[in-house]
C-alpha cells in the first residue's frame, strides 16, 4: 500500500474531527496521527507548536457554527430564530459550541467589544428591519438574547443535553418578549 500524503490541512481536519467527537482535550498529537493512520512525525512536521493547532482548530470551529447559523436563522424572525438556532447548535455540537464560547478572548474590555468583534452585523440590520425599530434597539435586543443563549447552550453543551426542548424554546421565547419589551420602553 502506498505512503499516504500528509498536509496541514489534513492535519487541522483530523483534530478538527477528533475535538467534535471527543472535546477539545482530546485534540493530542497521538489523537490526530490515530484518525490520519500514520506515525506522529508528520504530524510534529506541519506543527510549530500545540497552540498552533489548537488557534487553527478554533478558528475551523467558528467557521463551524456560524455556517451553522446562516443556515438556521430564518429572514423573516432573525432575532427569534437565532436564538433558537444557538441552543440547537449547542445541543448538537456540544464540543464544537464549548470550545467557541470558552475560547480566550483578550480583546475583550467590555460586551460591546465581544458583540463587535463576534456578531454578525447583518442580524441586527434584520432584527431593526422586521421589527420596524432602530439599529441600536436591534443591536442591544441581540446582545441580550446572545448573552442568554450562551448561558442556555452552555448548560446543553454541559451534560444536560436531556432538558426538554419545548422548555428550552419557552424559556427563549420568554427571554425574547422580555428584552424585545425592554428595548420598546426605551
Amino acid at each position: 500500500m502506498p505512503k499516504q500524503r500528509i498536509n496541514r490541512e489534513m492535519v487541522v481536519d483530523a483534530a478538527f474531527s477528533v475535538a467534535r467527537r471527543e472535546g477539545a482535550a482530546q485534540v493530542l498529537v497521538k489523537r490526530i496521527a490515530e484518525e490520519l493512520h500514520c506515525s506522529v512525525q508528520p504530524i510534529y512536521s506541519y506543527l510549530s507548536n500545540m497552540d498552533e493547532l489548537r488557534s487553527a482548530v478554533a478558528e475551523k470551529a467558528a467557521d463551524h457554527m456560524r455556517a451553522y447559523m446562516a443556515q438556521h436563522i430564518n429572514p423573516a424572525d432573525p432575532f427569534r430564530s437565532t436564538g433558537y438556532a444557538y441552543v440547537r447548535y449547542a445541543r448538537e455540537e456540544p464540543h464544537l459550541f464549548q470550545m467557541f464560547v470558552q475560547r480566550r478572548r483578550e480583546y475583550v474590555h467590555t460586551l460591546d467589544d465581544l458583540y463587535g468583534r463576534e456578531a454578525d452585523v447583518r442580524v441586527p440590520r434584520q432584527i431593526a428591519q422586521s421589527l420596524n425599530i432602530s439599529f441600536e434597539k436591534a443591536k442591544e435586543l441581540h446582545l441580550n438574547m446572545l448573552i442568554f443563549t450562551t448561558g442556555v447552550g452552555s448548560i446543553l453543551a454541559t451534560g444536560a443535553e436531556d432538558l426538554p426542548e419545548e422548555e428550552m424554546l419557552q424559556r427563549l421565547e420568554n427571554a425574547h418578549r422580555a428584552f424585545l419589551r425592554i428595548a420598546l420602553e426605551k
